[in-house]
């Protein structure tokens, strides 16, 4: 759309020297925030000896966090609009070099803190009441008092950090720099290349020849590698389970919820009941089969679109009205600070030009704006994205507003659900005020998608990653060949036996970098399934819960996620809320069964 940065107007763009007037300023920063990390090293003996010095200590960690995230928004957001630009690309590099530095200097923090007994924390919260402010601070380092070493070791992890966790690194250049996957035909007949990327818009072709062939060949070449890719694997996840060993957690899997404040119980829970409700996947391969038109559906089938993508093109200043009259059901409060952020407030960055990063996020941190990254060009999925990465600035917005910058941002676990509620609430909008069947089709087309990536395959991801971890607790080497027959089994398990489960999809797990997250991917399924929960609510009971939902996107971090969840009335703990995502997946596809009825 635009040639050169320079041609889009700036409402379009992001103004970061409102961070940083200048690279100078920058660097003054830098080279404060580089003398304060090695001066908080030396804080160690305060920390514990009165109620002042544990407020000192925190707080100044605190401080220096927070300025090492905005040094860090201003090199990579800057970084990102211009992926040439190697300077900013070095500050960003830089940054990140900080904060493994106040990583090592600050590893007596949660020791001495849990040291600290409980009656004398008691009477310091009376003592110093400003101590208050941290009190969730410290509850979330006292949860770790059965897992810490010697201060000796957890110097030695703090040092070792940077030479940790490599193996996702090495896998990401080794598939998408070094592998060469050759060449496919394209729809027109041309020759292409083939690797990760253009993979998915090949498999996703009507042409059933293009789409096999890319499968094919893909898995043709991740095939010759196994051996390797099984290695990595293999060295990462040892990694992780020798980890949790140490740490004195039963398992790799204890010691990631533990991070994340859940029990396993969540877990299980999910792959348990997304196990127990296939149905309503088996019959959205089926309706795809007979759209196809095509006797038994493949794996290499199951990508393709029911409905061809809508032509129309949309305006980013069209599709931020069509995103705000979807969510106008917040209320005034919500609706004002967002429109004011996408037109007004230089919130978004909006349009993709020549060294851009790709794809989309939302960004930003205490002492700045909220930053969306878009690569806006004009189709309907560019809108469901507005509308997603809206909704998690306005999450850390009201996160932010609502706390001190040390209890401001949510975690990991929560964190698509109010992006997914967003998402789903555009839908279902456009679902009930549409009366283009087409475009209702295709909204609806996209949400079944949308449930099966994000739900069904997620859930499956979660059994082969705990499977992995388990092997190796076992004492079991991870080859190419166990990976490769538990994965098929797998497939076979999530496709069931009206599909044709390709034996090429045996070596999919080479392709999945989240393997490599330490039990990230259920978080997806999760919060859809929360999402889908929460939509029903809003939908059904309208401003009295929609407060609830509200206050949920206000706490921060400064309540559990779980808790913070029971805020909204969804409990985790329990099958319910699988089951709404499950029932949302169900009426998509019943909804549009009725709709090619009618055609």
């Amino acid at each position: 759309m635009y040639d050169s940065r320079n041609q889009i107007p700036q409402k379009y763009k992001w103004n970061l020297s409102e961070i940083y007037s200048s690279r100078d300023a920058f660097e003054s920063d830098f080279a404060d925030v580089d003398k304060e990390i090695r001066s908080f090293a030396l804080s160690g003996e305060r920390i514990s000896k009165s109620a002042d010095g544990l407020l000192n200590v925190l707080s100044e960690y605190n401080r220096i966090y927070q300025k090492l995230r905005k040094l860090s928004e201003y090199a990579e957001r800057n970084s990102d609009v211009d992926l040439s630009d190697n300077g900013f690309q070095s500050l960003a590099a830089k940054v990140r070099m900080l904060y493994n530095d106040l990583g090592s200097a600050s590893f007596f923090v949660v020791p001495a803190v849990c040291r600290i007994p409980e009656k004398k924390l008691v009477s310091w919260y009376k003592e110093q009441p400003g101590l208050l402010s941290f009190k969730r601070v410290i509850d979330r380092y006292r949860r770790y008092r059965k897992h810490l070493l010697s201060d000796s070791e957890e110097k030695l992890f703090a040092d070792l950090s940077n030479a940790l966790q490599s193996h996702e690194t090495i896998r990401s250049i080794f598939a998408n720099a070094d592998l060469q996957f050759g060449f496919v035909k394209d729809d027109d007949g041309k020759r292409v290349p083939l690797n990760d990327s253009t993979y998915v818009p090949l498999v996703m072709s009507q042409n059933r020849n293009v789409r096999r062939n890319a499968f094919r060949s893909l898995y043709k070449t991740y095939d010759q590698y196994g051996n390797t890719f099984a290695n990595l694997l293999n060295g990462f996840v040892r990694e992780m389970t020798t980890i949790a060993e140490v740490r004195h957690f039963e398992n790799s899997l204890e010691a990631s919820v533990f991070e994340d404040e859940v029990p396993s119980s969540i877990y299980h829970n999910l792959v348990q009941t997304v196990r127990d409700h296939m149905s309503p996947l088996f019959e959205y391969y089926e309706l795809k089969r007979k759209l196809l038109n095509v006797e038994k559906l493949h794996l290499y089938d199951v990508y393709t679109p029911l409905i061809a993508s809508q032509s129309r093109q949309y305006e980013y200043d069209e599709a931020v009205d069509i995103v705000l009259d979807a969510l106008k059901i917040y209320g005034p409060d919500y609706i004002s600070v967002l429109e004011k952020g996408l037109r007004k407030d230089g919130w978004v960055d909006v349009y993709p030009t020549k060294g851009k990063r790709g794809g989309a996020y939302s960004a930003g941190c205490y002492e700045t704006k909220p930053y969306i990254l878009l690569n806006f060009s004009g189709t309907f999925d560019n809108i469901s994205t507005l509308a997603h990465e809206a909704g998690h600035s306005m999450h850390s917005y009201f996160s932010r507003k609502n706390n001190d910058s040390q209890n401001s941002e949510y975690t990991i676990f929560v964190a698509e659900v109010a992006s997914t509620v967003n998402e789903l609430l555009l839908s279902h909008h456009l679902l009930k005020t549409s009366k283009d069947k087409s475009i209702k089709m295709n909204i609806l087309d996209e949400l079944m998608s949308t449930y099966k990536s994000t739900l069904y395959r997620q859930t499956m991801f979660a059994e082969f990653e705990e499977f992995i971890h388990h092997t190796v607790e076992t004492g079991e080497p991870l080859t190419k060949e166990i990976l490769s027959d538990e994965y098929y089994q797998l497939n076979l398990r999530y496709f069931g036996k009206d599909v044709v489960c390709d034996r090429q999809i045996q070596y999919e797990w080479m392709r999945v970098p989240h393997f490599y997250y330490n039990f990230y991917v259920y978080k997806y399924a999760t919060c859809i399934c929360a999402a889908s929960a929460i939509v029903k609510k809003i939908e059904s009971e309208g401003q009295p819960y929609i407060k609830k939902y509200l206050d949920f996107l206000s706490c921060g971090n400064s309540k559990s996620p779980l808790d913070s969840l029971l805020v909204a009335e969804i409990d985790m703990r329990k099958p319910d809320v699988i089951l709404a995502g499950i029932d949302d997946f169900r009426n998509a596809v019943s909804q549009f069964k009725d709709l090619l009825e009618e055609c």
